[in-house]
């Protein structure tokens, strides 16, 4: 599948990393469907990437919508809303590869932690509620704010899970589309709750810094 083929819908792609996302897949040369559980929501977002990045294949649509006209499924909604998203759309995606981008967050008087999930991490969650889809966890640990800043090159590795090798070499595939940006495979979804976690680490970092840290993972060759 070359990259003028692949679709991406990002589910829940209005926040500020969603946004990022779909500047940078688009940047990238792939059509984006932006979804929303609101159809003006995902109007305006696709609007204002287009705007950003003229003249980018994206579109605002329902949820559904957007996961009936994409090949490659994005998850990156709140935590909070994770776990009903993913049950309202379980048909809708079916086998398709999905990549969970969430990270269940928690905030104790300022400082950055994450929550307990029942299944070991979101990314297992998603896995867990979508049996027959091929779920991989990506994208946890970039800024959100330098994903949409389509002026400042994007720096980092990406640690990818799953379990399934083939759509985990197509998610990794998808990374290195990104300049910049390096795919690591860092196991099985069992390891979901380590990479999920690390997000607080940066957060926690940043805060202290004034940055937008990255990982990057030193002695690992492409």
């Amino acid at each position: 599948m070359t990259s003028g083929e692949l679709t991406v819908g990002l589910i829940g792609g209005t926040g500020p990393e969603g946004r990022g996302l779909a500047l940078r897949f688009a940047q990238a040369g792939l059509a984006v469907r932006i979804g929303s559980r609101r159809a003006e929501r995902a109007g305006q977002a696709a609007n204002d990437v287009r705007a950003a990045l003229p003249p980018a294949d994206v579109t605002g649509h329902l949820n559904a919508a957007a996961v009936a006209g994409c090949d490659l499924v994005v998850v990156v909604v709140p935590y909070d809303g994770h776990a009903a998203t993913l049950t309202d759309l379980r048909d809708a995606i079916g086998e398709k590869i999905v990549i969970d981008t969430v990270v269940p967050l928690s905030f104790s008087g300022g400082v950055p932690g994450t929550v307990a999930v029942a299944e070991g991490s979101a990314t297992q969650q998603a896995q867990a509620l979508l049996p027959t889809a091929r779920v991989v966890g990506a994208f946890h640990n970039l800024s959100a704010q330098k994903l949409q800043d389509l002026d400042a090159p994007m720096q980092g590795d990406v640690l990818v899970t799953g379990d399934d090798a083939e759509a985990k070499a197509a998610v990794m595939g998808l990374v290195a589309r990104i300049p910049d940006l390096r795919p690591v495979d860092a196991g099985p979804l069992a390891i979901s709750k380590l990479v999920e976690d690390l997000t607080a680490l940066i957060l926690s970092v940043n805060r202290r810094y004034g940055a937008h840290a990255a990982v990057r993972m030193v002695g690992v060759e492409p």
